[in-house]
């Protein structure tokens, strides 16, 4: 089975930022095939990435509740439709799962989801998840075991707290997780002593292994309005050396 890097964190902190940084430094070390998901309802990590949705899992699961073509039972509906909406990339293949499940009950087509992805994520070393705060989107999915949890916070004390309810939100899933690590993104810098120490003070009360603090950039924000993709950044940008950085100490 893959190995699971999922990330969470409260909403504008950089969770999709880090994801895309993440994929550029598994594919620089050949740690691959990936499948990348994208389990925010507001999808952008295919932008960050200059790829064109073509179909998300939320539409399948709606196109599940209706008749299916003749001759094709819904399993294997869902299975030729997953394909489908898989964007497929050299050493990387990426899955949106769109907007969340609307009225009615999606129970069956969840089931049909969890069956699907079984088979598809043993074509896979790692499965790299783009969250939101919840996790709901991994139960449905069938992805039980979490290896990295990356909890990604911006420099504030309230930040820092939502942090570590999120770490704390872990317990009571049917998700188990292995390692917990926080990221503090877009930082200043020098970073106050005052923040250094609430960093620290927070990654050990929350159980929480500090990965690393993120300087603030404005050349992502510049790459991001260019529309090119983060796999094309340049490495010695101060906050890639400092995400890479990161990443080390979370995968050595």
């Amino acid at each position: 089975m893959p190995k699971i890097i999922a990330m969470a964190g409260k909403g504008g902190t950089g969770k999709t930022t880090l994801t895309a940084l993440l994929l550029k430094y598994m594919l620089g070390r050949g740690q691959t095939p990936i499948l990348a998901v994208d389990a925010d309802s507001n999808a952008n990590l295919n932008e960050l990435l200059a790829l064109e949705i073509r179909l998300t899992i939320g539409e399948i699961r709606k196109a599940l509740k209706g008749e299916m073509p003749a001759g094709m039972s819904r399993d294997q509906f869902m299975e030729m439709q997953v394909h489908q909406a898989l964007i497929e990339e050299q050493g990387y293949d990426l899955l949106v799962m769109g907007q969340p499940d609307g009225p009615g009950c999606y129970c069956a087509a969840n089931q049909h989801l969890a069956m699907t992805m079984d088979h598809l994520a043993g074509n896979y070393a790692w499965i790299v998840v783009d969250n939101e705060a919840g996790m709901e989107h991994l139960s449905r999915m069938n992805l039980r075991a979490i290896d990295h949890l990356l909890v990604v916070s911006d420099p504030s004390a309230r930040g820092l707290l939502t942090a570590c309810r999120i770490a704390e939100l872990t317990g009571p899933l049917a998700v188990e997780v292995g390692q917990q690590h926080l990221i503090v993104n877009r930082a200043p810098q020098p970073i106050p002593g005052a923040l250094q120490a609430k960093i620290e003070e927070t990654a050990s009360r929350c159980n929480l292994a500090l990965a690393g603090v993120l300087p603030a950039s404005e050349e992502l924000a510049a790459w991001e309005l260019s529309g090119r993709s983060y796999l094309e950044l340049a490495d010695d940008l101060p906050v890639v050396r400092a995400a890479f950085a990161a990443f080390d100490r979370i995968l050595s």
